[in-house]
């Protein structure tokens, strides 16, 4: 056979290590080529949506005519290199002022988040970005569309300045890597010399550790070197032990043997001759016996090293034993075991057990001659077997020499045996981390147990149909539960772990959620405070809540955003945070878990079903021409008390043009204003007022299905919806917890609680439920104006806007507080 040619192993990594440095710099390079790219358009891009919802906020509806003033902002961003074109749609679809042809190539949108797009224009590649913008006038609600378009020279001169000014750096470093690994390829193999020297120097029998000091990189090479040895030097000490035991203890009845046979051989006695065999018959047994006992004893220290495991039924061990023995041995056992005994399973290596239950019956059917009784039960998480004989027991300070190897009991006497049997016992339970322990047997003889720790058995079964039950209960609970403090304690009876929650969700609403996260966490008990939105903004912010929160939850998601922009809110990467949609969270910090549409709700024997308003012009009119039969039977949020209120009321003002028309009739009508919407839905049930308007649909599905005497119009123009919001304070106690509830809120699980009777929609597409956001959406014609959670709500909340926001509205409806 040829021999193979030897080689370099210095070369061999040079030369892989420069390929692998050459094609990791190519590979560095078109990836920042690609970063530069997708950099530049991401900075040009937020220009563009700058510039757009710059414009989109100048549009204006007049006499039902739209009309924009152009603002100078809108392209004072723009840099100037390049050429800015730019074009607004009507909801009909003319173009109300800007470039026709650019209207003409792009789809209208009715999103208002921008969306871009690369088309031919003009002989050039432009990059358009178009908005919409919602808008409702008396006639009609529909979509205005803003396009502003750039050519992409900027663009692409910013993106070749990333490239070129990171391309000189990749090749100088990528030169310099290159000595470096020769340098280091020197220096590594220094240490691997002074190894190889060490090592030639030994004798054949120091199988101690290597202790030349090499580098951390061939450190993991002799670890596994001097761990290679010292399992060869066990190996060799159990080896050598094994040969001297056996020599040891097999010497005797070798001997004796020997004795007996020459003796027999000169016997000219017949019977005597007959004797001489018997005792050389008993010797040779027990030296079989004895040569079986210490194989057995190697073959089992070499197993219990190994550390070979895996799920045994110790039962089905203890029965396949007992099969094995001859039919009269076989009559004196009995068998006794519960049925979970005989179920359970132990984690353990199949033949050491096997063996140890051998040893254990062996002994008692050899020291007695009565029954032996071998029984199974579970307690304290173990399994605990026993085997009790009818012999003469053992004295107590026998009880620990008898573990010993070759060590035998007094009660021996006379019997053959190893003293094997006993040390391989207590060696095999204390391998499975079990405990052995002698005791008396009552009436006489000795008991032997053996308790074997079980895995972890989880008691959590059943739980999740409290979730069902829970819910059933709030079904069946009529009315508004006051503002305050419940505690829902632990399912399993922990007390230690509790995870306090302030929202603005009714309690006997969110105990359903409760119910459906205590299934899957039944160690946690729950504290739940409930308030008003804008108190619970206000109280968090000075400190005074009633309890330290884990968990804000709140329908106002503008003030949940306020406060996790103003740096009170933790980061969570929730690992169901990419089924939700964009507009329904704000970075990793606000998380929407609801879909509630703002609807109207009236008392069906105070409004017939002809005059019923559908749009929310027509309620305008029907206040307007009606103005006494309504007056003071109409009510609505109180915008300066309700959070969720003026997060309402900002949104209709910046989407219908009748807005004000609307707020100038209810003071017209004299209309009641409220902090919530259950009060309104009080009201309009038992028939004190005619009609509740912005009231959350979730409410109102519900009372509805419990049997209110309310129906709900879902306005035909437009509808607002909100998502109730969930965030984690940055100086809760239980961050753990909190992640888990929105884990658990974002989940089927919680989605599917959403979407059932608590009717508050569920935000994930594609759950199921009477109340999904699909099925939400399908009970009216109107525009879904989903509220996005985003930077835009904080400019309703700025302290001089919403000032003068109040004033007039106050001013115009004059509520009665």
């Amino acid at each position: 056979m040829p021999t193979k040619k030897s080689f370099s192993i210095r070369r061999r990594i040079l030369a892989l290590a420069t390929v692998l440095l050459l094609a990791a710099a190519v590979a560095l390079i078109v990836f920042i080529r690609d970063y530069a790219e997708r950099a530049a358009d991401r900075a040009f891009d937020r220009l563009l949506a700058a510039s757009a919802l710059t414009i989109a906020g100048a549009v204006q509806v007049e006499d039902e005519t739209v009309i924009v003033e152009l603002p100078f902002a809108a392209f004072a961003m723009f840099s100037g290199a390049d050429r800015v074109f730019y074009a607004v749609e009507g909801p009909d679809g003319q173009t109300v002022t800007g470039y026709e042809d650019l209207a003409a190539q792009m789809d209208e949108t009715s999103s208002a988040e921008p969306r871009f797009a690369d088309i031919q224009y003009r002989g050039e590649l432009v990059r358009v970005a178009s908005i919409g913008r919602l808008i409702s006038t008396a006639s009609d609600t529909g979509w205005v569309t803003i396009h502003v378009a750039e050519t992409q020279n900027q663009r692409e001169a910013l993106s070749n300045e990333i490239l070129s000014n990171a391309i000189v750096p990749v090749i100088a470093l990528t030169l310099l890597a290159v000595g470096l690994v020769w340098f280091g390829i020197s220096r590594m193999f220094a240490p691997l010399t002074e190894l190889e020297h060490e090592l030639a120097a030994r004798p054949p029998d120091d199988l101690s550790p290597v202790s030349v000091p090499v580098p951390v990189e061939v450190g993991h090479l002799v670890a596994a070197l001097n761990g290679f040895m010292g399992r060869l030097q066990k190996t060799m000490e159990r080896v050598s032990g094994l040969v001297a035991e056996a020599a040891h203890e097999v010497r005797t009845p070798l001997a004796s043997l020997r004795a007996q046979a020459e003796v027999a051989m000169d016997e000219q006695d017949l019977e005597a001759m007959r004797g001489r065999v018997g005792r050389i018959h008993m010797g040779a047994v027990q030296a079989s016996q004895l040569v079986s006992q210490l194989l057995m004893d190697a073959t089992i220290s070499h197993r219990l090293e190994a550390q070979d495991s895996e799920m045994v039924a110790l039962w089905g061990i203890i029965e396949e034993v007992c099969q094995r023995l001859d039919g009269e041995q076989l009559e004196r056992v009995s068998l006794e075991a519960s049925d979970a005994a005989r179920a359970v399973q132990v984690r353990g290596d199949r033949v050491a057990l096997r063996e140890m239950m051998r040893n254990l019956i062996d002994n008692g059917l050899v020291y007695s001659e009565g029954p032996v009784e071998i029984g199974a039960a579970i307690a304290a998480d173990a399994l605990v077997i026993t085997v009790g004989d009818h012999g003469p027991g053992m004295d107590d300070e026998e009880k620990a020499s008898v573990l010993e190897r070759f060590k035998r009991g007094k009660a021996s006497a006379g019997t053959v045996g190893s003293g094997l049997g006993l040390s391989i016992v207590s060696r095999v339970a204390e391998a499975h981390g079990g405990k052995l322990r002698f005791g008396d047997r009552a009436g006489g003889g000795l008991l032997v147990e053996v308790a074997l720790p079980l895995t972890r058995v989880s008691r959590r079964a059943g739980m999740a149909a409290m979730a069902g039950l829970a819910l059933a209960a709030l079904l069946l609970v009529p009315g508004n539960a006051e503002a305050a403090s419940t505690n829902y304690p632990a399912p399993d009876g922990s007390s230690g772990t509790v995870l306090t929650i302030v929202g603005v969700t009714d309690t006997k609403v969110f105990q359903a959620f409760v119910a459906g996260f205590q299934a899957e966490r039944p160690e946690v008990t729950v504290t739940y405070e409930e308030m008003d939105s804008l108190p619970l903004f206000r109280q968090f912010l000075d400190g005074t809540l009633p309890v330290a929160p884990d968990l804000l939850i709140s329908s106002a998601s503008d003030l949940q955003l306020k406060l996790a922009n103003d740096g009170h809110a933790l980061a969570y990467d929730s690992p169901y945070l990419g089924a939700l949609p964009d507009w329904a969270h704000w970075r990793n910090e606000v998380f929407g878990f609801t879909f509630e549409p703002a609807v109207i709700i009236y008392n069906p024997d105070r409004i017939a079903l002809e005059d019923v308003p559908r749009t929310h012009l027509k309620l305008a009119e029907l206040l307007e021409t009606e103005t006494e039969k309504f007056r003071g039977q109409i009510a609505t949020y109180d915008i300066a008390l309700s959070g969720v209120g003026y997060l309402l009321a900002a949104q209709d003002q910046t989407i219908s043009s009748t807005f004000w028309r609307l707020a100038t009739a209810f003071g017209r009508a004299g209309a009641q204003f409220s902090g919530s919407s259950p009060a309104i839905l009080n009201g309009v049930a038992e028939g004190s007022l005619a009609l509740g308007y912005n009231v959350l649909g979730s409410y109102a599905f519900a009372r509805q299905a419990e049997g209110a005497n309310i129906e709900i119009v879902v306005p035909d123009d437009y509808v607002l919806v909100l998502t109730r919001s969930m965030l984690i304070p940055r100086d809760a106690k239980e961050v753990d917890l909190a992640r888990a509830f929105v884990d658990f809120a974002l989940s089927p699980a919680g989605q599917g609680i959403a979407a059932s009777g608590t009717a508050l929609g569920s935000v994930v597409p594609g759950s199921t439920g009477d109340w999904t956001s699909e099925a939400i959406a399908a009970r009216g014609r109107g525009v879904i104006q989903a509220i996005p959670l985003g930077p835009s709500l904080l400019v309703a909340l700025d302290t001089l806007r919403r000032q003068r926001f109040l004033d007039t509205w106050k001013e115009i409806v004059s509520p009665k507080l």
